[in-house]
């Protein structure tokens, strides 16, 4: 993903210990920038605080009328801004990967996206490319940036949340992508070691999950393994929901897998819902046209 921080923090990252004696608890099944991603070294362990009791709101992702997801399995990529037709087309017929992410909505996006409109996406998608719509809104109210704008307010994280959704819901319309669609929340990295602000991004999402359900989508969540993802999966075991559809972790560490890297506990997110961004920054050249992307692999709902 595309970072919204300009350097690369060279530091190994600080990791979120927190206890692990509560139920584990499934995330609900998937049915049917900014760039810079921490590499997860290996991590000094901080000693937490224990986390405040875990935020639970009301879901209505099991309504009758929800309407069905579809999901992708197999390579895909993602990179800054959508991709000419041309090069899109060059890709599909000689390049091993068939998801491709886009940036779909938010005021946070690194990149202009003069290319991304409806016209686009029906052709894309005519030639059999599956979408993984991304959201870049609102970040960690920790995160080490000299901007003062654009962070989560803790005593506002679940309104916030929801409100994205919305954003995010009008941005995946204008695509012409449907009801059933998933679309990614990207929380670029932040640092550890604060249980305050583990807890506003984590009742952000629930709101983004929340409202996402409701007005009848998928909710993913995108994040570096050892920042975000730990946190919502910790939040998962203590009891937090609703929880997002599906998880794309991002840990560069070339295996084209979606066992987790260690991130994610073994119970959760294993229904078809896992995305993990495995290699990032690299040039590639397929049938004479070239990009650099982040490299992906996928087991995980994707946009209708």
């Amino acid at each position: 993903m595309r970072y919204l921080g300009s350097t690369a923090l060279t530091a190994a990252t600080l990791v979120l210990l927190i206890a692990t004696d509560h139920p584990v608890r499934e995330a609900a099944a998937a049915t049917g920038p900014v760039r810079t991603v921490q590499l997860a070294a290996s991590a000094t362990a901080v000693p937490r605080a224990p986390l405040p009791p875990p935020t639970v709101l009301p879901d209505p992702a099991r309504r009758r009328d929800a309407p069905p997801g579809r999901t992708f399995t197999g390579a895909g990529f993602d990179t800054c801004t959508a991709p000419p037709l041309g090069t899109m087309k060059a890709w599909r017929g000689s390049s091993p990967y068939g998801a491709v992410g886009i940036y779909s909505s938010g005021s946070r996006r690194a990149c202009d996206q003069p290319r991304l409109t409806a016209e686009w996406v029906r052709q894309v998608r005519a030639m059999g490319w599956q979408l993984l719509p991304t959201h870049v809104g609102l970040q960690a109210p920790c995160r080490a940036t000299k901007e003062k704008t654009g962070r989560i307010d803790p005593a506002r994280a679940v309104d916030q949340g929801r409100s994205e959704a919305a954003e995010a819901v009008r941005g995946l319309r204008a695509l012409g992508l449907g009801r059933g669609s998933a679309v990614y929340l990207d929380i670029e990295y932040y640092p550890g070691g604060d249980a305050g602000c583990a807890k506003a991004v984590v009742d952000f999402t629930l709101g983004w999950t929340q409202a996402l359900h409701g007005a009848g989508y998928r909710a993913g969540f995108y994040a570096g393994a050892d920042s975000g993802i730990r946190d919502l999966d910790a939040a998962a075991r203590a009891g937090a929901a609703p929880m997002p559809d599906a998880v794309w972790y991002a840990r560069w560490d070339d295996r084209a897998a979606v066992d987790g890297s260690g991130y994610l506990h073994p119970d959760l997110w294993v229904r078809h819902q896992r995305v993990h961004q495995h290699h990032g920054d690299v040039e590639e050249t397929y049938g004479g046209a070239t990009l650099t992307i982040d490299r992906d692999q996928l087991d995980a709902p994707v946009a209708l």
